[in-house]
């Protein structure tokens, strides 16, 4: 087995899902395809541009910035590494913006039959779903960084040793 790690670099488990999950793909792709396979091709290369020129490029600006912005702080504070609070919220609102985004910014035509809504409750709704992700990973970070100081507070008073036990 340590071999297999070793060649590998993960376990076999690893390997299993990895193949399944590019088994699931592979058929889907087949079956896109034999539908409608110039719109998906085009849909495909479409995806890539935007991504790789576009959102890749904005979004790396973005974190860079917060970096750069937020990077200042205090010595004395235990150092927990904090981006990644600020990274998932961001990023799961993107996520849902770039899925939803007709609805949020009126782009779509209303359909109050099939939902039962109106377009007016789109924005309000995203909006509030990125408050609650956002004041989650805040109190997540707080949390964290109350064990960081407790824990830094806990090594402060041990009395220091010389290496003799009693």
């Amino acid at each position: 087995m340590a071999r297999f790690v070793r060649w590998y670099g993960s376990g076999p488990l690893h390997l299993l899902v990895l193949i399944a999950s590019l088994a699931l793909t592979g058929y889907a792709m087949m079956r896109l395809f034999a539908v409608r396979p110039l719109e998906v091709a085009i849909w495909f290369v479409g995806a890539a541009v935007l991504h790789d020129l576009i959102l890749l490029p904005l979004y790396s600006l973005a974190d860079l910035s917060a970096l750069s912005v937020l990077r200042h702080r205090a010595t004395d504070a235990p150092m927990v590494p904090w981006i990644n609070y600020l990274r998932v919220p961001a990023f799961l609102s993107g996520l849902l913006l770039l899925v939803w985004f007709p609805l949020v910014l009126r782009l779509a035509v209303p359909y109050p039959g099939d939902t039962g809504l109106s377009d007016d409750v789109y924005l309000g709704r995203w909006l509030a779903i990125t408050g609650v992700l956002f004041a989650a990973s805040a109190v997540a970070f707080a949390l964290k960084l109350r064990r960081a100081r407790r824990a830094v507070r806990a090594d402060e008073s041990r009395p220091a040793g010389r290496g003799t036990t009693p």
